[in-house]
């Protein structure tokens, strides 16, 4: 059984989603066992999808992309 999931980020500015999507790609690239995960721009929409062997691991992996995810908007708007 899969778990999969898509979560849509809108942003107001394209350099910032592109930003956030340069900073996240090295992580997508990194392989993980029991998950994958995917990013990709589709217009204002920054769209990250997971992918898992299980529930547990697709919670592991949202947990921590949604963590750098808010991470980075934090930095951005301080900036």
């Amino acid at each position: 059984m899969k778990a999969c999931a898509s979560i849509r980020f809108k942003f107001q500015s394209l350099k910032q989603r592109d930003t956030l999507f340069a900073a996240l790609l090295p992580e997508m690239r990194t392989a993980s066992v029991r998950s994958r995960a995917v990013l990709q721009k589709e217009g204002a929409f920054l769209v990250l999808r997971v992918e898992a062997d299980d529930t547990v691991a697709l919670r592991s992996a949202l947990n921590a992309y949604l963590r750098w995810i808010s991470s980075m908007i934090n930095v951005l708007q301080a900036l």
